[in-house]
């Protein structure tokens, strides 16, 4: 919310002028604080202690107003709102709530210090409110002021020992401060709330990590363990830590047991593969490893683990890639569950800078596999696009409007191709089925750019009131489509229609891309249509100084304007010049020996 410094409010002040300020708190009042009294009361003890009715006529004040910022807040009139609950301070200084919604404000207005201040005066006036304490708390935490958060956390929980996301605040917060056994007692409470949990236990262990107490580390893993004996992943997860904590032979004790009792297992065979590799036996390791992954009963999971590993050591050893697209060839000539190994495939290929045909190779596994893949789908699309295979991106976006029909892009890639192939009544028909697909949270610039190219090839067969109809839905999706803007305007000036509304959608064009040939042309033309002859002459030489074609349309509508211009010479030197770019010889020799603009047929 924003709050203006300088706001004028009659009708408030209005208000403020009928209200006397009498000091009757509705709220706990601080020790030590003195009563407001007017100066008319009578003697000092009417005046220390108001009336029910003085009390009674506060209360109903504070109440009205406290509702009418409410009410203005709601309006977003922040202005008179923070006014409105400034005058109920004025009114009850020892109301809580006005000192809670105070310190909003006092955020918005970039004064941290005072919103601490009022945030934590309505804690005290009401200290049995958990959203203020829980405000004040953040607020703390805002301004890295962990000691007090911490206070405040704590005093919120032991009110809400039923909140157990609190203990996580306090957990991270001791982390902060790094109080290592507060940490640990936090940790004693949340297992005491909600129970002992593998989760708890890591955390417990990463604190006496922290700490370097291996022996306390490892006792709390074990008394775990040992309440399940018969979880043999537990057992693996002992002899992990033995593996990283150099007793190796404690270590293979624990994996030989698990394997015996259930020998393909896994995690202990891969724990296996670290322990070889901490005695040097690389070779073992790696025979463990292929048979990991060629295993059918192996988990995608851990299969996709084992494959980073190798990946990671090839190229931290050179990155020789031969063996890596064996290994991976070998995976995916099985039947695959998922498309998780043909996805790292495919970055694997990326990463390498294979040749743009392994990639969509790799990319054509995925889709195998996972047809409706929209991610494969798409990086393929970007390859074959720079590969410029219109044949083949049709083939791969033709299925892919059916698995995804709410998809915009393939509709959009699908149709382009077609354009490229000149298929322009295939592509007409998958553009309209993609418009017929937008929602309001589609992306506006493919629908946009659909709909321009509906209204082009609508222009092309003959359709103007359906190309006009197109431009208009292209322009509310993107009212900036400046490729539209210009089509639609040179449309226009063409066929003689709307010419001020050409000239206006044609200029922000040049607006937009001041140095582009074609829109100077575009807004050249425009204003030669409009008679405006002198200014077309201005742009349609900025658009030669800018063409880098050679455009003999160009040449040709400069020799319009010049003889417009009474230029005669000008006009048939540009003519001439437009026929040898390639011109309609025929038409400009018939301008060239009448020496004059002879229009075109519509």
């Amino acid at each position: 919310m924003t709050i203006s410094r300088h706001t004028t409010l009659i009708t408030m002040a209005a208000l403020l002028g009928v209200a006397t300020l009498i000091g009757c708190g509705t709220g706990r009042t601080a020790s030590g604080s003195k009563t407001i009294v007017a100066e008319n009361r009578p003697n000092d003890k009417e005046a220390s202690t108001p009336s029910a009715d003085t009390c009674l006529n506060t209360k109903l004040r504070l109440r009205y107003f406290y509702e009418e910022a409410a009410k203005q807040q709601a309006l977003g009139n922040y202005d008179d709102a923070y006014m409105l609950l400034l005058h109920c301070k004025r009114i009850d200084p020892n109301a809580a709530e006005v000192h809670y919604a105070l310190s909003n404000y006092d955020e918005s207005l970039n004064s941290k210090e005072m919103a601490i201040a009022d945030i934590k005066r309505a804690a005290e006036l009401n200290p049995d409110n958990n959203t203020y304490l829980e405000r004040l708390a953040m607020t703390y935490i805002s301004t890295k002021d962990y000691d007090n958060a911490i206070k405040s956390y704590e005093k919120l929980y032991a009110a809400n020992p039923d909140r157990s996301e609190v203990l996580e605040i306090l957990l991270k917060l001791y982390n902060e401060k790094k109080n290592y056994s507060k940490m640990i007692n936090t940790m004693e409470r949340m297992e005491l709330a909600d129970g002992e949990s593998e989760k708890t236990v890591l955390t417990k262990m990463h604190i006496y990590s922290m700490q370097g107490k291996t022996k306390e580390e490892y006792n709390t893993l074990r008394k775990f363990v040992d309440r399940y004996p018969n979880d043999l992943s537990y057992q693996v997860m002992t002899a992990n830590w033995l593996l990283q904590h150099d007793k190796k032979k404690q270590a293979l004790s624990i994996l030989e047991k698990v394997l015996k009792e259930e020998p393909e297992n896994e995690l202990a065979k891969l724990s296996m593969v670290d322990y070889y590799r901490a005695e040097k036996l690389d070779s073992i390791a790696n025979i463990t490893e292929e048979q990991l992954l060629v295993s059918p009963q192996t988990a995608t999971d851990t299969k996709v683990t084992i494959l980073r590993n190798i990946i990671s050591k090839s190229e931290d050893a050179g990155g020789d890639s031969t063996k890596i697209l064996n290994i991976f060839n070998r995976l995916l000539s099985h039947k695959q569950k998922d498309t998780k190994i043909a996805e790292i495939y495919a970055a694997y290929v990326s990463l390498k800078k294979m040749p743009q045909d392994s990639l969509v190779s790799a990319l054509n596994r995925i889709l195998e596999i996972e047809p409706d893949n929209k991610g494969a789908r798409i990086e393929l699309i970007r390859t074959l696009w720079d590969k410029e295979d219109k044949d083949e991106l049709i083939k791969i976006c033709k299925p892919a409007v059916e698995y995804c029909p709410d998809e915009m892009v393939f509709y959009y890639f699908l149709g382009f191709a077609y354009i490229q192939k000149e298929e322009d009544e295939k592509a007409l028909d998958i553009f309209r089925k993609g418009v017929a697909q937008a929602t309001d949270t589609s992306e506006p610039s493919i629908v946009s750019d659909m709909y321009e190219y509906i209204g082009n090839i609508l222009h092309e067969k003959g359709d103007t009131d359906g190309a006009y109809a197109a431009f208009d839905s292209c322009l509310q999706w993107k009212e900036d489509n400046v490729e539209c803007l210009n089509n639609y305007a040179y449309y226009i000036s063409v066929s003689g229609g709307d010419l001020s509304k050409a000239e206006h959608m044609s200029y922000k064009t040049v607006k937009a891309e001041p140095t582009n040939s074609t829109f100077l042309d575009t807004y050249a033309w425009v204003l030669f249509c409009m008679e405006r002859y002198a200014e077309a002459q201005i742009y349609i030489e900025q658009a030669i100084a800018n063409d880098t074609t050679n455009s003999d349309v160009l040449l040709d509508h400069a020799g319009d304007i010049y003889i417009k211009l009474g230029e005669t010479d000008k006009a048939i030197e540009m003519w001439k010049k437009a026929i040898s770019a390639g011109g309609d010889a025929q038409a400009i020799e018939q301008k060239i020996r009448y020496k004059k603009y002879i229009p075109t047929e519509k």
